[in-house]
């Protein structure tokens, strides 16, 4: 059992992207990983490409499919019709592949608050396969449960917009949280708002290193159908989601498109970091397109 497919995932949830290709190497001196505590600078564990197709085998060897549900998959049904675990239709589009695969070997690192996932020690109720998977079986699964993209809940209507882009210096993680969502979290809506207002939230993190880059002018402009241009400005800012440059504005999240634009930093940058982080980058989202 995987647990709460359908519920951890949100814009609470931070997932920096490996910047580095897939299975490209990078390569570092000793002195770097001394310097860094042993690891290289901004470094992040990424799990190896799996072979999906063995990997769905696989989940029909070990009888997954009787503690969870996959809608757009023809595996038998539980005999009483109830499965124990969540439902895993369009999990792939949910979770980084990192969280799938801990959540495989180590079930308890988060234990999801809902019923039906812990037993009476309050512990997941999902037996680790640490001791059963070979590791190339681990890398297969992970790759199944990843290629789950589709069906599922309505995203956008669950947990807002996600996009994503690399521009200039810049890995740029764009998330926008509906009014319902913002609201629930103890953000009201402006009393001179003629429209509910959800909140924007630009996470901006160096390129090369995965860490965020604080001290940016970062701005965002807005055009949907015949509704004209805004342009807000986005503002640092601290919450439940970590560090983002963020604003409380109404967006159209069906449509349209997103121009965000991040200024030269104004913080002092050192030299051994000189030609970095001093150019205007501008990225385009368009809010239509499906997720990636």
């Amino acid at each position: 059992m995987i647990r709460g497919a359908r519920w951890v995932i949100g814009v609470g949830v931070v997932a920096l992207a490996t910047v580095t290709a897939a299975g490209a190497p990078r390569r570092v001196s000793e002195e770097e990983l001394h310097r860094h505590g042993g690891v290289p600078r901004g470094w992040k564990f990424s799990v190896p490409p799996g072979d999906a197709g063995r990997g769905r085998e696989l989940f029909a060897e070990l009888e997954c499919y009787k503690c969870h549900e996959i809608k757009t998959e023809k595996f038998p049904a539980p005999a009483d019709g109830k499965y124990v675990g969540p439902e895993l239709t369009g999990m792939g589009r949910m979770h980084p592949a990192e969280y799938i695969a801990e959540s495989i070997l180590f079930p308890n690192a988060v234990i999801v608050d809902e019923p039906g996932h812990t037993g009476p020690d309050g512990l997941s109720v999902m037996p680790s396969y640490a001791d059963t998977l070979s590791v190339t079986q681990w890398l297969d699964l992970v790759a199944y449960l990843k290629s789950l993209t589709e069906g599922g809940e309505d995203e956008a209507a669950m947990h807002g917009v996600e996009r994503v882009a690399t521009t200039g210096d810049y890995w740029i993680r764009l998330v926008y949280m509906p009014p319902s969502a913002h609201q629930h979290a103890g953000h009201a809506a402006p009393a001179t708002s003629t429209r509910a207002a959800g909140h924007l939230m630009a996470f901006i993190s160096d390129a090369e290193t995965g860490e965020s880059v604080p001290y940016l002018p970062v701005t965002a402009t807005l055009q949907a159908g015949g509704a004209g241009r805004r342009t807000i400005a986005l503002r640092p800012m601290l919450g439940e989601a970590g560090f983002h440059y963020g604003a409380d504005v109404a967006v159209d999240d069906r449509n349209g498109k997103l121009t965000l634009i991040v200024g030269p930093t104004t913080m002092r940058v050192l030299s051994s970091a000189r030609g970095r982080f001093g150019k205007r980058a501008t990225a385009v989202f368009d809010l239509s397109a499906a997720p990636k």
